[in-house]
C-alpha cells in the first residue's frame, strides 16, 4: 500500500498524508449507518426530524440545536466519566468494516508489521461550526483538540508499544473546516501533558510556530507516530468535520487502555485469530460497559492537575 518514499516520509517526520484510502463505498455505509443511529435518537428525543428526507448533517445540527448530548451515543468506545451500565456507544458493521479495512491494514502491516491489533483508543470526530458551540460544548471530541501526543493519552503500560495513529476524513478536512496541525518530531521525546480541555501538553513546552496544517480530502487518512505532537484547528466554516481517530498497535503488546476491549484485526502467522464479525466485537464492548459498571472508576489519563509542570 505505502510506496518506499512514503515509509522513509514517515519514518523521517513521524506524519504522513494518504490520499483515497477509504473507498466511497465505505464511507456511504457509515454515513448511512450513523443516520439511522442519529433517527433513532432524535425519535427518542421525540424531535421532529427523525425520519425525515434530512442529510446526516441536518439531523445532527437539529439534535445540536436542542443542547442533547449527542456525542457519546455515535462514539465507538466508552467515556473517560464514570461508565454506567447505559452508557451509550456506537458498535455497528459499517464501523467494524472501517476499522478492519484491508486499504488500512495494509499501510498499518506497512509500518509495524503484520501483526495487528485494533487499539481500544478510538473515537469518532464529529466537529460542527465552532459558532455555534457554547462556551461548555468547547471539548476535545467536539471543538477544537488542544495540542497533545497520542502516546500521552495511554497508559504508562504502552510507552514502549509499536502504535499508529490512523486519522480518517470522512468529509474533506480542510483549514476552515479545522484539518489537523502536527510538528512533525525528530527526536521523539514524551512533554508532559496536563488535564486542560483535554489532555493537553503543558503550557510553555513546545514550539508550535513550525507547525504545519495536513488537510485531506475525504477518504484519504493522516498517519502519526504516537510520538508526533499534534491538535485541531477550529472549524471556521459553516458545516461539519467528520472523521474517525483509529490506533493500532504490534499484537501481544498493551494497548495503553488494558480495561476496553482490543481484538487482532490482522494475523499472517495465524489468520484464524481475527475477528470477523462484528457483533462479537460489539459484545466485547457490551461485556466491557457492563464490568466496568460494577467497579471503581478507572481514569484513562495518567496526568494530575497538580504536578509541577502543570501548576
Amino acid at each position: 500500500m505505502l510506496s518506499p518514499d512514503q515509509i522513509s516520509e514517515f519514518q523521517a517526520t513521524g506524519i504522513l498524508v494518504v490520499p483515497d484510502v477509504l473507498p466511497e463505498t465505505t464511507r456511504r455505509a457509515i454515513e448511512a449507518e450513523y443516520t439511522a443511529r442519529l433517527d433513532g435518537l432524535l425519535a427518542g428525543w421525540g424531535l421532529p426530524e427523525a425520519g425525515q428526507p434530512l442529510s446526516f448533517e441536518e439531523k445532527l445540527m437539529a439534535a445540536h440545536a436542542t443542547g442533547r448530548d449527542w456525542f457519546q451515543p455515535l462514539d465507538i468506545s466508552l467515556p473517560a466519566e464514570r461508565i454506567r451500565a447505559d452508557t451509550p456507544f456506537h458498535f455497528g458493521p459499517a464501523v467494524f468494516e472501517m476499522i478492519t479495512h484491508p486499504r488500512i491494514l495494509d499501510m498499518v502491516e506497512d509500518l509495524i508489521g503484520p501483526e495487528i491489533t485494533s487499539n481500544p483508543i478510538q473515537h469518532v470526530r464529529i466537529k460542527p461550526p465552532e459558532a455555534r458551540l457554547a462556551p461548555g460544548e468547547r471539548r476535545a471530541h467536539v471543538g477544537g483538540t488542544d495540542w497533545h501526543q497520542d502516546r500521552a493519552v495511554a497508559h504508562e503500560e504502552a510507552d514502549d508499544t509499536q502504535m499508529i495513529t490512523v486519522w480518517l476524513a470522512i468529509t474533506d478536512a480542510t483549514v476552515e473546516n479545522g484539518c489537523l496541525q502536527a510538528k512533525p518530531f525528530k527526536a521523539p521525546t514524551m512533554l508532559p501533558h496536563c488535564p486542560q480541555r483535554q489532555t493537553a501538553i503543558a503550557p510553555g513546552h513546545l514550539d508550535t510556530s513550525d507547525a504545519i496544517p495536513l488537510p485531506v480530502p475525504a477518504g484519504g487518512a493522516v498517519l502519526f507516530d504516537p510520538m508526533v505532537p499534534h491538535a485541531a484547528l477550529p472549524n471556521r466554516s459553516d458545516g461539519l468535520r467528520w472523521s474517525f481517530d483509529l490506533r493500532y498497535n504490534v499484537t501481544g503488546q498493551p494497548t495503553g487502555r488494558s480495561h476496553f476491549p482490543e481484538f487482532i484485526a490482522r494475523s499472517r502467522a495465524h489468520p484464524e485469530k481475527e475477528l470477523r464479525d462484528w457483533r462479537d466485537w460489539q459484545q466485547m464492548w457490551l461485556a466491557a460497559r457492563a464490568r466496568l459498571a460494577g467497579e471503581s472508576h478507572i481514569d484513562i489519563h495518567r496526568w494530575q492537575a497538580d504536578s509541577p509542570a502543570c501548576a
